[in-house]
Protein backbone atom coordinates (compact mmCIF):
# COMPACT_ATOMS: atom_id res chain seq x y z
CA UNK A 1 0.00 0.00 0.00
CA UNK A 2 1.35 3.16 -1.02
CA UNK A 3 2.20 6.30 1.47
CA UNK A 4 -0.27 8.58 2.54
CA UNK A 5 0.00 11.97 4.27
CA UNK A 6 -2.13 12.22 7.27
CA UNK A 7 -2.37 15.28 8.79
CA UNK A 8 -3.70 14.01 11.90
CA UNK A 9 -0.90 11.65 12.48
CA UNK A 10 2.42 12.12 13.36
CA UNK A 11 4.10 15.24 13.94
CA UNK A 12 7.10 16.44 14.89
CA UNK A 13 8.18 16.83 19.00
CA UNK A 14 7.67 20.71 19.45
CA UNK A 15 10.86 22.24 20.24
CA UNK A 16 11.13 24.98 23.62
CA UNK A 17 11.13 28.00 21.71
CA UNK A 18 8.29 27.06 19.12
CA UNK A 19 6.86 25.95 22.28
CA UNK A 20 7.25 29.77 23.91
CA UNK A 21 6.36 31.79 20.89
CA UNK A 22 3.03 29.59 20.49
CA UNK A 23 1.83 30.34 23.78
CA UNK A 24 2.50 33.90 23.35
CA UNK A 25 1.12 34.11 20.32
CA UNK A 26 -2.24 31.87 21.43
CA UNK A 27 -2.68 34.53 24.41
CA UNK A 28 -1.98 37.28 22.53
CA UNK A 29 -5.16 36.34 19.97
CA UNK A 30 -7.40 35.11 22.29
CA UNK A 31 -6.92 38.25 24.27
CA UNK A 32 -7.37 40.74 21.87
CA UNK A 33 -10.01 38.86 20.13
CA UNK A 34 -11.98 37.10 22.84
CA UNK A 35 -11.42 38.93 26.03
CA UNK A 36 -13.99 39.10 28.76
CA UNK A 37 -15.34 35.49 27.27
CA UNK A 38 -12.84 33.65 29.83
CA UNK A 39 -11.09 34.11 32.88
CA UNK A 40 -8.20 32.09 32.13
CA UNK A 41 -6.53 30.04 29.61
CA UNK A 42 -4.37 27.16 29.56
CA UNK A 43 -1.74 26.10 26.84
CA UNK A 44 -0.15 23.19 27.33
CA UNK A 45 2.61 20.73 25.26
CA UNK A 46 2.79 17.05 24.98
CA UNK A 47 5.06 15.78 21.93
CA UNK A 48 4.16 17.04 18.71
CA UNK A 49 0.56 18.38 20.06
CA UNK A 50 -0.42 21.72 21.89
CA UNK A 51 -3.82 21.65 23.79
CA UNK A 52 -5.87 25.08 24.16
CA UNK A 53 -8.03 25.11 27.36
CA UNK A 54 -10.33 27.81 28.83
CA UNK A 55 -11.68 28.34 31.68
CA UNK A 56 -14.94 30.36 32.17
CA UNK A 57 -16.89 32.09 34.66
CA UNK A 58 -19.94 29.54 35.52
CA UNK A 59 -23.66 30.27 34.94
CA UNK A 60 -25.10 30.19 38.52
CA UNK A 61 -28.69 28.20 38.53
CA UNK A 62 -31.44 29.14 40.85
CA UNK A 63 -31.15 28.08 44.05
CA UNK A 64 -33.95 25.70 44.28
CA UNK A 65 -31.56 23.73 41.64
CA UNK A 66 -28.30 24.22 43.78
CA UNK A 67 -30.34 22.38 47.03
CA UNK A 68 -31.03 19.46 44.53
CA UNK A 69 -27.58 19.40 43.32
CA UNK A 70 -26.14 19.50 47.29
CA UNK A 71 -24.02 22.58 46.39
CA UNK A 72 -23.94 26.20 47.99
CA UNK A 73 -23.48 28.46 44.95
CA UNK A 74 -20.03 28.80 46.67
CA UNK A 75 -19.25 25.17 46.20
CA UNK A 76 -20.91 25.33 42.74
CA UNK A 77 -18.84 28.30 41.78
CA UNK A 78 -15.06 26.72 43.07
CA UNK A 79 -15.59 23.53 41.46
CA UNK A 80 -17.39 25.02 37.58
CA UNK A 81 -14.55 27.97 38.08
CA UNK A 82 -11.92 24.73 38.10
CA UNK A 83 -13.57 22.81 35.10
CA UNK A 84 -11.62 23.18 31.92
CA UNK A 85 -13.10 24.31 28.45
CA UNK A 86 -11.59 21.97 26.13
CA UNK A 87 -11.71 23.93 23.07
CA UNK A 88 -8.90 22.20 20.36
CA UNK A 89 -5.75 20.38 19.99
CA UNK A 90 -2.97 21.64 17.16
CA UNK A 91 -0.36 19.04 15.85
CA UNK A 92 3.02 20.27 14.78
CA UNK A 93 4.81 19.05 11.75
CA UNK A 94 7.69 21.79 11.56
CA UNK A 95 6.60 24.80 10.34
CA UNK A 96 5.29 27.34 13.03
CA UNK A 97 2.66 28.13 10.79
CA UNK A 98 1.18 25.05 9.07
CA UNK A 99 -0.61 22.59 12.28
CA UNK A 100 -3.43 20.67 11.93
CA UNK A 101 -6.28 20.69 14.07
CA UNK A 102 -8.59 18.10 16.27
CA UNK A 103 -11.44 20.03 17.81
CA UNK A 104 -12.85 19.09 21.30
CA UNK A 105 -16.44 17.22 20.80
CA UNK A 106 -18.45 16.79 24.17
CA UNK A 107 -21.20 14.61 22.56
CA UNK A 108 -17.86 11.95 22.18
CA UNK A 109 -15.81 13.84 24.85
CA UNK A 110 -12.82 13.17 22.54
CA UNK A 111 -10.97 15.59 19.86
CA UNK A 112 -12.40 14.62 16.46
CA UNK A 113 -9.94 15.50 13.73
CA UNK A 114 -10.99 18.83 11.53
CA UNK A 115 -10.53 21.73 9.33
CA UNK A 116 -10.13 24.77 9.80
CA UNK A 117 -12.78 27.65 9.01
CA UNK A 118 -11.12 28.21 5.86
CA UNK A 119 -11.28 24.76 4.70
CA UNK A 120 -7.96 24.45 5.01
CA UNK A 121 -5.97 20.92 6.65
CA UNK A 122 -3.64 23.58 8.13
CA UNK A 123 -3.29 26.90 9.38
CA UNK A 124 -1.83 29.29 12.23
CA UNK A 125 -2.10 28.87 15.75
CA UNK A 126 -4.60 31.94 15.68
CA UNK A 127 -7.23 30.68 12.80
CA UNK A 128 -7.17 27.09 15.56
CA UNK A 129 -8.57 29.58 17.94
CA UNK A 130 -10.58 31.51 16.41
CA UNK A 131 -11.99 28.23 15.07
CA UNK A 132 -12.34 26.18 18.32
CA UNK A 133 -13.78 29.93 19.95
CA UNK A 134 -17.41 28.73 18.91
CA UNK A 135 -17.07 27.16 22.72
CA UNK A 136 -16.71 30.57 23.85
CA UNK A 137 -19.15 32.69 21.51
CA UNK A 138 -21.97 30.52 22.52
CA UNK A 139 -21.75 31.53 25.95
Amino acid sequence: MPWVYDPHSGGVKIPPAVRQRTEQRIRAYAEQHYAGTFTRLDVRFRGPLCYIDAYTEPVVPPPKVLRTMGETREQFLERLRNVPLHLCRIRFFGKEDRWSMAFYTYSQEKYESCVFDTGDDHGTPEQAFETAAVYLRDR
